[in-house]
C-alpha cells in the first residue's frame, strides 16, 4: 500500500469511492434519505477533480486501486476521509491519516479539526482527537448529527 497525493486522473475513482463507501458503510448509523443527501447519484467527477486539486488529498493506492482518501486543507480543516468498503478495518485510514499528520506538522500547523460522522468518531478519537461538540448540520434538505473534533499537535 502506498499512501501518494491525489492526481487528477484519480477523481472519478474517489468520487465512486465516496459514494459507495457513504451507501454502504455510512448507511449503518444514517438513514437511507440521509445517505442519499450525503452522497447524490448525480456525482460529477470533474468537480472532484477540481476540490481533490484544491487541497492536500491523500490516497492509498494498493497496486492501482484506491482503497481510500482523505484531504487536508491549509488551516488543519480534515474534510472528506474514507475508506473503501472492502479496506475497512485494514489500517488504510490510519495510513492516510499519518500522511495528513506530518503533512499539518510540516505545515507547522499546530491543531486539526474534523467533523466527523457517527460512522467516523470512533477511528478519530483512536487518532487522538477529542469530541468539542455535537451538531447537527443540514445537507440537501436532511439533518445530520456529527461531531466537531480536534486534535492538538
Amino acid at each position: 500500500m502506498k499512501i501518494r497525493l491525489f492526481e487528477k486522473r484519480d477523481a472519478e475513482t474517489v468520487a465512486r469511492l465516496f459514494h459507495e463507501t457513504v451507501h454502504e458503510i455510512n448507511s449503518r448509523d444514517y438513514s437511507s434519505k440521509q445517505v442519499k443527501a450525503w452522497a447524490p447519484d448525480d456525482l460529477h467527477f470533474r468537480d472532484w477533480e477540481t476540490r481533490c486539486s484544491s487541497r492536500f488529498t491523500y490516497v492509498a493506492d494498493d497496486e492501482g486501486v484506491i482503497a481510500g482518501f482523505g484531504e487536508l486543507e491549509p488551516d488543519g480543516h480534515i474534510d472528506c476521509f474514507y475508506s473503501h468498503k472492502d479496506y475497512q478495518r485494514c489500517g488504510v485510514g490510519s495510513q492516510i491519516y499519518q500522511a495528513i499528520e506530518a503533512k499539518a506538522i510540516a505545515l507547522g500547523l499546530k491543531r486539526l479539526t474534523v467533523e466527523a460522522s457517527i460512522t467516523a468518531k470512533p477511528f478519530f478519537q483512536r487518532m487522538g482527537f477529542a469530541i468539542v461538540n455535537e451538531q447537527e448540520v443540514i445537507c440537501r434538505g436532511e439533518r445530520f448529527i456529527n461531531y466537531v473534533m480536534e486534535k492538538w499537535l
